[in-house]
């Protein structure tokens, strides 16, 4: 398979040492920084009630992603469970059959996972929880897959092809299983940035509207917005929003409000606001602000997350090992630093809630360990919730 700069930067220095998981620091408790200011009024409103898959006693699945060629890799997607009120997590088996799934997402329905397979092959492949069947795998029509996500609707999915620079997009069936590829975009421009040998596309995302859909292009330093014909499967490109230079976008969430989200930009080292025109498709693209990892360390952040109430945003910092807590005021326009909490673990590639958004999971690439931490909703705090759990070269955490 193809080696992509994304798997690269998660291996240096470290594949050799990833069977070994190697082990985590103790625990640590809150970060420093306190209760923020005063937030905006999107960010004082309550929380949405949890689905209620959210509100079961006992424990709750969890599946984890890996590099099944890697040395000192997984065999396939981890199963585990994990206890809601501890964070304790639990091995619960493997599902063999997909190669390379570095990244997962569900279905809103609950019933079905998707993975992508990150080979020069590209494909994506539908897994039925009830009894692990796999439904089928399709081809992505690129290189190197690195994101997918469901369409709110639930019969779109939608996958980014990192090593050729392409999004596409597949039907979904009413058993879940994904159908040939109605559309294919590669980007084409505008130029690579500054030390990139062409496009990049790291993710595909729905706007919380629903109107368009997003893409994030590492190589060509932009943003891509797309309308999707929900009877077709074909994306129009309908805006594009480009950062600074070589700033390397890799990752963007929106704020609950649905008028801002914020852009990890790995190559800079810096997280931006973004503001957000649900007519238009239209994403303004703020300046680069800082991710706390201050000193001589080289650090790439990978992944935002914003609370469901819109009060704090996390971001995992890969060379740090950290996770950044920002206050979000202003109704979502400006991030405020609080502080950062060691992962305790090796380049946390991925981060993800739990449905109730009570835990905040962190996928640890180089350690091979997946850490939990409970959040406080009213301070936003993080605490570690016990050793952190072993898993070759986690680079996906998907708590369901």
């Amino acid at each position: 398979m193809g080696f992509s700069r994304r798997r690269f930067l998660g291996s240096l220095a470290a594949l050799p040492a990833a069977a070994a998981c190697s082990s985590a620091p103790g625990a640590e408790g809150d970060a420093p920084g306190g209760r923020p200011g005063t937030p905006g009024k999107e960010s004082r409103r309550p929380s949405p009630s949890p689905p209620a898959s959210a509100s079961r006693s006992g424990p709750r699945p969890l599946y984890l992603g890996t590099y099944t060629s890697a040395e000192g890799g997984g065999t396939g997607i981890a199963v585990a469970s994990y206890d809601p009120a501890t964070g304790r997590v639990s091995a619960a088996g493997t599902l063999t059959g997909v190669a390379d799934p570095s990244y997962l997402a569900a279905h809103p329905n609950g019933r079905v996972v998707y993975a992508v397979s990150e080979r020069a092959d590209g494909a994506v492949t539908a897994v039925r929880l009830a009894d692990r069947k796999m439904l089928g795998s399709r081809s992505t029509g690129g290189a190197g897959p690195c994101h997918l996500s469901v369409h709110p609707g639930g019969r779109w999915l939608l996958s980014a092809n990192y090593a050729s620079g392409s999004v596409a997009v597949h039907p979904i069936d009413a058993s879940g299983a994904p159908g040939e590829r109605t559309d294919l975009v590669t980007h084409s421009r505008p130029a690579p940035g500054p030390g990139q040998d062409g496009p990049h596309a790291h993710q595909i995302l729905t706007s919380p509207d629903g109107g368009h859909v997003l893409a994030v292009d590492l190589g060509t330093d932009t943003v891509y917005t797309y309308r999707l014909d929900e009877r077709k499967g074909t994306l129009t490109e309908v805006a594009r929003a480009r950062t600074r230079p070589g700033a390397g976008p890799r990752h963007l969430t929106f704020h609950p409000g649905g008028r801002y989200a914020y852009l990890a930009n790995e190559v800079d080292d810096t997280v931006a606001v973004c503001a957000y025109d649900p007519d238009t498709g239209r994403l303004d693209i703020g300046e680069g602000q800082s991710t706390g990892a201050d000193g001589d360390v080289t650090n790439h952040p990978a992944q935002v997350l914003v609370t469901a109430d819109g009060a704090y945003a996390f971001l995992a910092n890969r060379g740090h090992d950290s996770l950044a807590r920002y206050a979000v005021e202003d109704d979502g326009a400006r991030l405020r630093l609080l502080g950062t909490v060691p992962v305790a673990g090796d380049f946390p590639r991925q981060i993800a809630f739990s449905p109730d958004g009570r835990l905040l999971f962190t996928a640890n690439q180089r350690s091979g360990t997946v850490s939990v931490f409970h959040v406080d909703r009213a301070s936003g705090g993080l605490r570690l919730a016990g050793e952190p759990y072993a898993s070759p070269v986690a680079v996906c955490a998907l708590p369901l």
